[in-house]
């Protein structure tokens, strides 16, 4: 077992040396130092050159003392209610240019589609004001809606009529935005003030597009293209498009150009998408009260008048029953001021329409209406119209046929992206003409660097020099294997076999160094709870097991039905890791072979406090700046659900190193949060006696208690998922929360930090000159198309073995501990190769993945759908949210999330 606490481990009830105030009273000190994001220090040199390419496009700016006059707009019908859509607002200023362009000196706009809108050079008046009139070809309605309110939709096909919509347009002057900024921070001067110059620019990309009638994302762009569209199952499409933005550079100011995927509603019939939305293969096995769901506020087109609805909802009753009221005339046809009469939906468009309908006769009809005022179609005359954002989670089968399909080799990336820029025609975009703006149609080029592997120190002491990103453990042993005595394997499954499991399990931990003995038992779950809840199965299995062995096991391999996304995944490890304190290790083996067994034995291993492999540097306590002195290294991450679920917390999790000087073992601390928050809300967290119950006490103490009582006086933070306009609030406020848990312990002398963010989320991609490969791993670049002040680089620590490799986007906001830029890229990179899990380099620095993988272990605790009835939540959001339940003291210090 390894000395640094594993299953068996017990937090003590030791805490740091106590404060010379009382306990229960809060002492936090509110003086905390100003700190601010600090400038590039320098550029590495270690490593061997290499020539590379960028999707970046270098920009010039003939015309750089233009300045851009930012106006608010303000857009409103007759009745002086405001408009809302950005597709009828680009409309209105479209036709307000066509119709006034004489009067506003023939100023080109760039139109943001919401409340700004930039000329180059002022407009004739700082405030003005203009009547729109769009005219549309609409057809004619002749429906009366009846006097509860229903109505059918009625629109006579004979006839259609130009529909004239009135507008008021209101400009007034906001400020100027000089052009020049951008040349001033390319110059390392007032780097702030170029951003709104740069988002103006941004905005005459996004104006460009939607002109083109593409979706915008941000600032990717998608075009409604058939050949750009990839079917990935469930009624959802991938559509590959572009993502365009201008960004400054040490080299100068560049365009950032990058294929781009997001996902839409697959267009056409509706009646086809639910029947692939929800796996059946005929319209009577279509569950309604989902689909009613689903189908909400997305927008069709009907067939029989070729216009545009939102639906509402759908019937309560079928097509064939759901009936309307109408006035007929004398002749019994819909219209005049007749008689009223019932008739259903279905009656009305087959007899009186003249329309066939095969299907809808049994099916809800289609509401399009207003909750009071109905308007119903029959589902088989609409079709989802296409462009449609598709934002909810992904299956896993989605998410890998998304992948699968979306990648690109380098050499299929690089022509890609050069096509679009040539096609783009930014040089004659008006504003940008304006402004002498022009971009290069070829790839920047620039030199990088290849970091050396670090050697790594296994078993027998032996040394592991990885190649090409890569070592295995055959014919060698785990640095500081497990030994486990008493355990028990748990099925499912009912199609494992899970004797022949054991067995290739102890002998596969034999040839790795680890005594496994045999399972004191094999507990299969009884048939008659297949069909049981998640929670039942669970409960009766442990209720099992408790009954059979003579003891609490040191771990348990469970074995479950479904590789992944199975729903027992939760209710499992919650009940073993919070309430029973037992290591657990999922898995659902299709082929049992020794790549599978060992890469099983290795989370095992690491759960159990036994250490697969460590750095030779760590090994031998020669790690630059943090073997000299205790430090303390933290991975940072919050997870939050899908889009537009305002109802699932955001899940925070940190990991912190233990056992100093070792940087290879972590514990982690979870907590909810409000939702779609993305700063950490409980790194401190005072409680009403006094206490502290946030995340970094937990750390801290566990630091203490691993590195022979030293406290750390250097702490190094890896923050994931944060973007550039978010770097403030992680030092003025996570910062600051982690110094005051840290003062809240009762120490004076605050920590030295180093602050990086880790992006992943970018688009920039790096390609070899001379070669149609992937860059080699640990190949990093600082110079060029890097920030021109920030301290920021590139790192690919990962071999790309599938598409193109995205590197790691690492931005240096503090570093009170003073790394040399070499000593830092080599500790990163070093920290690529440190993930227990696996024998590959990363792609991100271990500490993060590890965060990553905690807050998705533990969201699985949850139940999301009952967080409504739970009684222990949390406070600050508008919805109370379930607390995480805490880990049993016995595997709370367990690297359980490997």
């Amino acid at each position: 077992m390894g000395t640094d606490g594993g299953a068996d481990h017990t937090s003590p009830s030791l805490d740091l040396p106590p404060p010379t105030i009382p306990p229960n009273v809060k002492v936090v000190r509110e003086d905390l130092p100003n700190r601010s994001i600090i400038t590039r220090p320098g550029f590495g040199t270690s490593g061997k050159r290499i020539s590379l390419l960028a999707n970046h496009f270098k920009v010039s700016i003939t015309n750089p003392d233009e300045t851009f006059y930012q106006y608010s707009v303000a857009i409103s019908f007759e009745d002086n209610k405001a408009v809302e859509s950005k597709v009828l607002g680009r409309k209105v200023i479209d036709k307000l240019y066509q119709t006034y362009s004489s009067e506003l000196a023939g100023k080109r706009f760039a139109y943001d589609g919401d409340a700004s809108l930039y000329t180059v050079g002022p407009l004739p008046q700082n405030n003005l004001e203009y009547t729109v009139v769009l005219e549309e070809s609409i057809a004619k309605c002749s429906g009366n809606p009846s006097d509860n309110g229903t109505q059918i939709e009625s629109y006579k096909r004979s006839k259609s009529s130009l529909h004239s919509k009135t507008f008021k347009v209101e400009i007034s002057y906001a400020a100027k935005v000089p052009l020049n900024s951008i040349s001033h921070a390319l110059q390392k001067a007032d780097p702030e003030k170029a951003q709104d110059a740069l988002r103006v620019l941004d905005i005459v990309l996004r104006q460009d597009a939607a002109k083109r009638g593409c979706l915008l994302v941000g600032q990717s762009f998608f075009h409604d293209d058939s050949r750009t569209f990839t079917d990935v199952g469930g009624g959802v499409t991938g559509v590959r498009g572009f993502h365009s933005s201008f960004r400054p550079t040490l080299s100068g100011l560049s365009l950032n150009m990058d294929a781009s995927t997001t996902l839409i509603l697959t267009p056409g019939p509706v009646v086809d998408f639910l029947l692939v939305n929800q796996n059946v293969k005929e319209t009577r096995y279509i569950d309604w009260a989902k689909a009613k769901k689903m189908l909400k506020n997305m927008r069709v087109k009907a067939r029989h008048n070729n216009m545009e609805f939102k639906i509402a909802g759908l019937s309560e009753k079928p097509c064939n029953q759901q009936l309307f009221s109408i006035k007929v005339n004398s002749g019994g046809s819909p219209g005049g001021d007749g008689e009223t009469v019932e008739i259903t939906v279905y009656d009305y468009f087959v007899k009186h329409r003249n329309i066939e309908l095969i299907s809808s006769s049994y099916m809800p009809c289609i509401d399009v209406g207003k909750p009071k005022r109905p308007i119903y179609l029959p589902i088989e005359l609409c079709s989802l119209v296409s462009l449609q954002r598709y934002t909810k989670a992904l299956s896993v089968t989605q998410r890998a046929s998304l992948v699968e399909k979306s990648r690109q080799k380098p050499p299929e990336k690089i022509r890609v992206v050069t096509d679009a820029i040539k096609n783009s025609h930014y040089d004659e975009n008006p504003v940008l003409v304006a402004c002498g703006i022009s971009v290069e149609k070829h790839l920047s080029q620039l030199d990088g660097r290849i970091l050396d592997a670090p050697k790594l120190k296994v078993g027998n002491s032996e040394d592991c020099l990885p190649q090409n990103g890569r070592w295995n453990f055959n014919n060698k042993k785990l640095l500081n294997p497990s030994q486990i005595d008493h355990w028990a394997l748990v099925n499912f499954s009912a199609r494992a076999d899970c004797s022949h499991l054991s067995r290739e399990l102890i002998n596969c931990g034999r040839n790795k160094g680890i005594h496994i003995e045999r399972p004191y038992a094999i507990f299969e779950e009884d048939p008659q709870y297949r069909k049981a809840s998640p929670v039942t199965r669970v409960e009766k299995m442990v209720e099992h097991i408790t009954a059979t062995l003579p003891g609490p096991p040191e771990f348990l391999l469970c074995v479950l039905p479904e590789r992944k996304n199975c729903d027992l995944y939760g209710p499992w490890k919650r009940k073993c890791l919070c309430n029973l304190g037992i290591v657990t290790q999922c898995v659902s083996p299709i082929k049992i072979n020794d790549q599978y067994l060992t890469n099983v034995l290795l989370k095992m291993n690491s759960k159990l406090g036994g250490i697969n492999s460590l750095l030779a540097i760590e090994n031998s306590r020669r790690i630059p700046l943090i073997t000299d002195k205790p430090t303390m290294i933290l991975g940072m991450d919050v997870s939050h659900g899908s889009p537009g679920r305002s109802d699932i917390p955001s899940i925070a999790a940190v990991v912190g190193s233990r056992s100093w000087p070792l940087i290879s073992r972590y514990r982690a601390a979870v907590r909810t949060q409000s939702s779609r928050v993305e700063m950490i809300e409980s790194l401190f967290k005072p409680l009403a006696n006094g206490e502290d119950d946030g995340i970094m006490r937990e750390l801290l103490k566990d630091f203490y208690e691993t590195s022979n009582g030293r406290k750390p006086t250097q702490i190094i933070i890896f923050r994931d998922g944060v973007s550039e306009s978010q770097f403030t609030q992680v030092i003025d406020i996570e910062l600051n929360q982690i110094i005051k848990a840290y003062q809240h312990l009762g120490e004076t002398e605050i920590p030295k930090f180093t602050v990086i963010v880790a992006q992943k989320n970018h688009h920039t991609r790096l390609f070899q000159a001379t070669a149609a490969e992937n860059v080699p791993p640990g190949t990093v670049v600082d110079t060029n198309i890097v920030h021109p002040t920030n301290y920021d680089f590139y790192m690919c620590s990962q071999a790309g073995k599938i598409g193109t490799s995205r590197p790691a986007h690492y931005h240096v906001l503090l570093d009170e501990i003073g790394f040399s830029p070499d000593d830092m890229q080599n500790l990163i990179h070093s920290l690529s190769y440190v993930y227990q899990r696996s024998t590959t380099a990363i792609s991100i620095v271990a500490p993060v993945c590890y965060a990553h993988l905690a807050a998705q272990q533990m969201s699985q605790f949850i139940k999301f759908e009952d967080s409504s009835e739970q009684k222990n939540t949390t406070t600050g959001g508008s919805i109370p949210f379930p607390e995480l339940p805490r880990l049993h003291k016995n595997v709370a210090g367990s690297m359980f999330f490997c």
